[in-house]
């Protein structure tokens, strides 16, 4: 006797039933990695890594791809592995691939599929699948990347939201991809200019506390069968290098907690942030690559955010958290509420006192032409360019002065210690 079975429900439609309780979210099941073999039509045995959920998944997915699988065995972790993080440079990357494929056609269930499958990070390859099961249950690429607010922050999912709505969202892809790739370079370049004085100024004190806790010592021993008193300049070198012998686990506690609490006022105080910030960006050079830096991203984001359609007003609450910068991320807000209001976008640039004479100029020729975007982007690559000489010649002027500040360091110390001799020398 045939028995009738209830229709299925969707647990969209469960959730709201009156009085339902929402379901939880699923969690979606972990990627491993698996290394496989496998003959192709012709009998030639490949090789290969392959994300996936268990072996029979990992087997299927050869056999799609016309592959006879041999044999598929779990990747087994190392005893330090650990789980990676997105970078941005991988959502670039992913931006960049997930275009190419639509603007060839592919669709984008399988588009994800490809990209998710050829990631080496585990973190990568699972939000992907998780955005692409998203997507496979009816939502848009809108709603599924808004799963993930940290790595697709609100600017890129506004811009794809904005590609969708016009039917354009392999052109804004590829338009995000070279965003990102820029914008990407942009903190490459920053980075380059403040990791590298930092980096040379810690090693010249770790030489230096090397010379004062082993080899100064040793010449304190030979001062003493000289039999008479050291030279003052030695003295202070003799009497440093006692305080690190016997105290130098303070010095690197110090040095240490001095560290931690830096970084961690920089991240839990906002007026610390503040602060610091305003001063990095009234430094000399730094400076001057860091307001160039700032006014490039600013620029190139306004301008893609308002060639995707994205109305002003809107544009401007995504811009100001791209620059990278507390100031100006406050001076955009600040020309949002004005542009808000009626006034011009190059009046309200004008009134932070922040932006040169020339971009507000460039703006104000943009609005009354019509082509925001294009002086916008023309203002951006003018800075990334300004960026990338300042940062150049700013290594070209550091590397004479670190030098300068690696030999007072080291060099006062040798000098401390030969003085004795010297002076023994004059006596003969």
């Amino acid at each position: 006797m045939a028995t009738a079975t209830a229709p299925r429900t969707t647990g969209r439609q469960t959730a709201v039933k009156a009085g339902a309780k929402q379901p939880a979210q699923p969690r979606y099941e972990q990627l491993q990695t698996f290394y496989w073999s496998a003959k192709d039509k012709r009998g030639k045995v490949m090789k290969g890594e392959m994300m996936g959920k268990n072996e029979n998944l990992v087997k299927a997915e050869l056999r799609k791809q016309g592959l006879t699988p041999t044999t598929v065995s779990q990747k087994k972790a190392g005893m330090f592995a650990k789980r990676g993080k997105v970078s941005a440079q991988e959502i670039a990357i992913f931006a960049r691939q997930l275009a190419t494929m639509m603007q060839s056609g592919v669709p984008m269930v399988q588009a994800f599929d490809i990209i998710a499958s050829g990631q080496k990070n585990a973190a990568m390859s699972e939000m992907l699948t998780a955005v692409k099961n998203e997507i496979e249950g009816g939502s848009s690429l809108y709603e599924a990347l808004g799963k993930f607010p940290v790595q697709f922050d609100e600017l890129f999912r506004n811009l794809v939201r904005a590609g969708e709505q016009a039917g354009v969202l392999d052109t804004v892809l590829d338009t995000v991809a070279t965003y990102k790739e820029n914008i990407e370079a942009i903190k490459g370049k920053i980075k380059k200019a403040l990791f590298y004085p930092a980096a040379v100024i810690a090693v010249a004190l770790i030489v230096s506390a090397i010379l004062l806790i082993f080899v100064i010592p040793q010449f304190e021993a030979v001062f003493k069968g000289f039999g008479t008193d050291l030279p003052a300049f030695t003295q202070l070198y003799v009497k440093a290098s006692k305080f690190m012998v016997a105290y130098w686990w303070v010095v690197l506690f110090i040095g240490i907690a001095a560290a931690v609490t830096f970084l961690q006022a920089y991240k839990r105080s906002p007026a610390f942030a503040h602060f610091l910030d305003r001063m990095m960006l009234k430094l000399p050079v730094i400076g001057g690559i860091l307001h160039s830096s700032a006014i490039a991203r600013f620029s190139r984001t306004l301008a893609l955010t308002f060639k995707s359609g994205v109305p002003l007003v809107e544009a401007l609450e995504t811009v100001g958290g791209a620059t990278g910068s507390m100031i100006y991320n406050e001076a955009t807000k600040r020309i949002k509420e004005d542009v808000a209001v009626g006034y011009q976008l190059n009046i309200a640039m004008r009134q932070v006192n922040l932006f040169p004479p020339m971009v507000i100029q460039m703006t104000a020729i943009g609005e009354e032409a019509g082509s925001l975007d294009t002086m916008l982007t023309k203002v951006a690559e003018f800075f990334e360019r300004e960026v990338n000489n300042a940062v150049d010649a700013l290594s070209s002027l550091l590397e004479p002065f670190i030098m300068v500040i690696i030999g007072t360091m080291v060099g006062s110390m040798v000098i401390a210690m030969y003085l004795p001799i010297f002076k023994m020398a004059a006596t003969v």
